[in-house]
């Protein structure tokens, strides 16, 4: 059927909806900027040597009806067994309140990452809740506001204990034989990088090590057994050794805090306090450790500060940590978080709050302890005496009882020798335990469960007393308040309303990509074929998601010229990670792998530097011409001093200046000269969609920001997914993973805990990329590029553009230089940011990629009416810059240095040189349609010189 059948037959194309300017706008946009076709223009902006001649073939435009009747039919191939697989995953009931509020709302989902806090109090908010839920859960000081997943986390602290430890010398970790096999997986596979041994054996053989620096234990080992770590740990810490310990939260409510038992460091995932399995994502780590070790934790820290007026404030602390500045010096890469799920488990614990946690983790424990009363009874041998949720039941005849198991459609823990793995959850039900004794005994042979549970009311120490809970957890009263649905409903409101989301108003961030994510997109990721699947379930059992996962690795093959595709990265950072990764793994296969130098333009996103220094790569910085553009003499210089030793190049397209290099194919042919690979940042590729390939221009790998090109939200900090398209000569070298090898994956080291990432989010890309055909994708990147060729055009008389190509024009985003306006006037970016807010703007990008700068990226998806907003708010911001310029009003209070004002501020005294109004509502847009921020301007150097990063009392809010 062809694309105007389809109309006739479905209604109106989605491409229309996506793309905000209407074609009547396009026209007189294009007029503005001096071309008279969208063809014109990319033709005069992007180097006529890498435009493809057609768009790659990923198929006709479909309808949102349509692509969700597709994929509905796909999901359907999904088959819904009830999984007791455990190993970190389980099944958990979201409360429908916090899925239609949060998951569900575009407040939650559609926000950025916190970086303005005077526009994002409400989430900064839900993650301090949640670092509070976790240090009370593991008993330390200090929590960052999540990771990526349990086993990333693990190999984060394992990194922390080396450069937190005194033992400098020392090279070898040690992990306990059961911990996850996931989780060890995920270390081995970092450590490899870091230069590390790994030693897996039992927990009683760490203290006969003599070179360790660190040591992971899991409190509940993965075959379910109680761990009790103390005395090991004790001795271990004598000698100076970091001690790190994996944790399932939901335990912790029960378990006494491995910070009790000494435990440096502790992680888990927080995926069972309300947040689906979507086959293995996306789900948030939580991460605590002393307070000691401050300096040195991964992540973001969310800490209390206070603004101008002297009011508590919340901002990410410790800023100075961010890979952006910190570079290849960097802890870690910052862009490693997952504050909407974050949020969910935070406001999980919010609303059950202590007693009701208590009663849901009693719960779990009482029916397991039925169970393991009911097959001992029968004559089945228990591999433990101790146990929270999860049994080790050894079985004669294993395959008779996994394949019972199966036409029952359930699925047991199948990969323990001579045994079979049950863990259970707060879905559980008496009925389901009553069909586990028949899967594990035979029908003939079932028990009264009521006798059992008197039994175990008065027998039961499953739970050594030594290991029981004796301190409080969730005592703040944000915990002890929300508990009917009214209360909890309206704090979630309360919160959101706190923040500036793209619910609201554009948000114009360079590199970043604050695009449209559809509601026809967002729909299936709540589908219960989709959502609940455990990430390690037979393959058969999850043909949807390969379908799925075939079709969307095959259009982003596509997409990228390149030739195969691995989803596994969870973030834009794994996704760098995972490509440097794959690039070693290459030149060691081929007896190169001294290979470690990794050539980074001095322009290029800070994640860049940071993930070469995880990979264990040298970073030498190239040099960057006046225009912006990489210099090739300086380039060719250094790849040819370190040619023996050159691994590759990371460089971004079009550049982080917002401009298409013309010397991009001569710069690849110079590193794969030098024996290096080419590594193409993904970052901008909403400008190359459908328009070139880095295939097609001469890289051999790329991550992909599905968060960003794709449509996936950012989830005010994630969910990210950043898989990797490689050439066909990389593809052997792609992560794997060592529980399941299902198509696609290797058997190489993993780097995320799932073999497919965050895949539950996947189908957002799915259907953006189905509705809007081949040909609605290259329109997308022609729109976004007229866009901020508009906003560069109208903007640039009041504000330099820093950077253009050589025709004059920018790529998908521009540069305003700020420095001339400063010098002028004294009112800086900082000013220009905190007054958009004002007008009901979040910020452009602050001082990136060059200091004294903001730069724009208006996506494809804003209107004309909403740039002309934006723009009008920035030209009327440089009016009142020359207001203070001119000298009638005083550099130290006029309504930039003063921004943004507060709603408190109307009823307040007014002493200011400049009127209320004009204070409140610059605008006729404001005053018809106005944000209010909650706090004034941040307090920064306060906040790093007074740390405090838990919840403070409600009569501060």
């Amino acid at each position: 059927m062809n694309q105007t059948m389809r109309q006739l037959e479905y209604g109106e194309s989605f491409i229309e909806r996506h793309i905000g300017p209407s074609r009547e706008e396009r026209q007189q946009m294009l007029t503005a900027v001096g071309a008279s076709s969208l063809d014109e223009l990319i033709g005069r902006i992007v180097p006529a040597d890498i435009q493809l001649p057609y768009p790659p073939a990923t198929g006709d435009a479909m309808t949102e009806h349509q692509a969700l009747a597709e994929l509905k039919a796909i999901a359907s191939q999904n088959q819904r067994y009830r999984s007791y697989i455990g190993m970190g995953y389980c099944p958990t009931l979201t409360p429908p309140v916090i899925l239609r509020n949060v998951l569900e709302n575009p407040g939650w989902y559609t926000a950025y990452t916190p970086y303005q806090p005077e526009v994002s109090q409400g989430r900064l908010e839900a993650l301090l809740n949640f670092q509070q839920m976790t240090q009370d859960l593991t008993g330390l000081d200090l929590a960052s506001a999540s990771l990526l997943d349990e086993a990333t986390a693990a190999a984060e602290a394992m990194a922390m204990a080396k450069r937190a430890g005194k033992r400098k010398e020392a090279k070898t970790f040690f992990v306990a034989n059961d911990v996850h096999p996931q989780t060890i997986d995920v270390v081995k596979t970092r450590a490899e990088t870091f230069g590390f041994s790994v030693v897996v054996a039992p927990m009683a053989e760490a203290v006969k090590q003599g070179d360790l620096f660190g040591a992971l234990f899991q409190l509940t080992g993965t075959e379910g057994q109680i761990n009790d770590c103390r005395e090991t740990v004790r001795q271990l810490k004598a000698d100076g050794v970091i001690i790190c310990m994996a944790a399932d939260i939901m335990s912790l409510v029960l378990l006494a805090s491995p910070g009790e038992a000494g435990a440096d460091v502790v992680f888990g995932s927080s995926q069972r306090f309300g947040v689906p399995m979507g086959y293995g994502g996306p789900h948030a780590a939580f991460f605590a450790c002393r307070d000691e070790f401050k300096r040195s934790i991964p992540g973001r820290i969310i800490g209390v500060s206070r603004d101008a007026a002297g009011k508590t404030a919340l901002r990410m602390a410790m800023q100075t940590r961010e890979q952006h500045i910190r570079r290849e010096k960097a802890n870690s890469n910052i862009c490693t978080s997952q504050v909407l799920l974050a949020n969910m488990a935070g406001f999980y614990a919010v609303y059950h709050g202590p007693e009701g946690l208590k009663r849901i983790a009693l719960r779990i424990h009482r029916l397991t302890d039925i169970l393991a009363t009911g097959l001992k009874e029968k004559g089945l041998k228990l591999r433990h005496s101790s146990w929270f949720d999860t049994l080790c039941v050894e079985v004669e005849d294993k395959e008779a009882v996994l394949t019972r198991a199966l036409s029952f459609g359930i699925n047991l823990r199948a990969d323990l020798h001579g045994a079979v793995g049950i863990t259970l959850d707060e879905t559980t039900t008496v009925d389901d335990v009553n069909t586990l004794f028949d899967v594990l005994l035979g029908d003939s042979r079932a028990l009264d469960v009521d006798a059992l549970d008197v039994r175990c009311m008065t027998d039961s120490c499953s739970i050594p007393s030594p290991m029981l809970r004796q301190t409080p957890i969730l005592t703040h009263p944000v915990f002890n308040r929300y508990h009917s649905e009214t209360e909890m409903m309206r704090y979630l409101h309360r919160l959101a309303r706190k923040d500036l989301a793209l619910d609201q108003a554009m948000i114009p961030l360079g590199s970043c990509t604050m695009k449209l994510n559809a509601a026809a997109e967002m729909i299936p990721i709540t589908w219960p074929e989709f959502a609940e699947l455990h990430p390690f379930c037979p393959p058969e059992q999850a043909q949807g998601y390969h379908t799925m996962l075939n079709q969307l690795s095959q259009w982003l093959a596509l997409i990228t010229g390149y030739d195969a595709v691995s989803m596994q990265p969870n973030s834009g950072a794994q996704g760098e990670y995972a490509g440097l990764l794959t690039i070693r793994r290459y030149h060691a296969a081929r007896g190169e792998g001294h290979r470690h130098v990794c050539l980074i333009p001095s322009s290029a996103h800070g994640t860049n530097p940071a993930s070469a220094q995880m990979a264990g790569m040298t970073v030498v910085v190239v040099a960057c011409d006046k225009q912006g553009n990489i210099d090739l003499v300086d380039l060719r210089e250094k790849a040819i001093e370190h040619r023996n030793d050159l691994s590759c190049i990371m460089v971004t397209y079009p550049s982080t200046h917002g401009v298409y290099e013309e010397t991009i194919r001569e710069a690849c042919r110079i590193v794969h000269e030098s024996g290096g690979q080419v590594y193409l940042d993904g970052a901008n590729m909403n400008a190359q969609v459908g328009i070139t390939t880095p295939g097609y221009i001469g890289a051999d790998v790329s991550h992909l920001n599905l968060h960003k090109t794709f449509s996936i939200p950012h989830g005010g900090g994630g969910p990210g997914m950043g898989p990797i398209g490689v050439k066909k000569h990389l593809a052997p070298y792609l992560p794997g993973h060592s529980v399941v090898q299902p198509e696609g994956i290797t058997r190489l080291g993993a780097v995320s805990a799932a073999p497919f990432g965050s895949a539950s989010i996947l189908p957002i890309s799915w259907m953006y990329i189905h509705m809007m055909g081949a040909s609605g994708l290259k329109t997308a990147s022609q729109v976004a590029i007229l866009n901020a060729n508009y906003i560069a055009q109208r903007l640039k008389d009041a504000y330099p553009v820093l950077y253009s190509g050589s025709s004059g024009l920018v790529a998908h985003e521009c540069i305003l230089d700020i420095r001339p306006l400063k010098e002028e006037s004294g009112i800086t970016e900082m000013d220009i940011a905190k007054r958009l807010i004002d007008y009901g703007f979040h910020a452009p990008t602050m001082s990136f990629p060059v200091a004294g700068t903001l730069m724009v990226e208006p996506t494809e998806s804003e209107s004309k009416v909403e740039l002309d907003r934006f723009i009008d708010a920035m030209l009327a911001i440089r009016e009142e810059a020359r207001r203070v310029q001119s000298g009638e009003w005083p550099k130290d209070d006029n309504p930039l240095v003063n921004a943004p004002h507060v709603q408190a501020e109307l009823v307040e005294e007014w002493k200011h040189p400049y009127s209320r109004e004009l204070a409140v509502f610059p605008s006729p847009d404001a005053l018809n349609n106005k944000y209010w921020p909650t706090v004034k301007r941040l307090d920064d150097v306060y906040g790093d010189r007074n740390l405090f990063c838990s919840c403070v009392p409600m009569s501060e809010y």
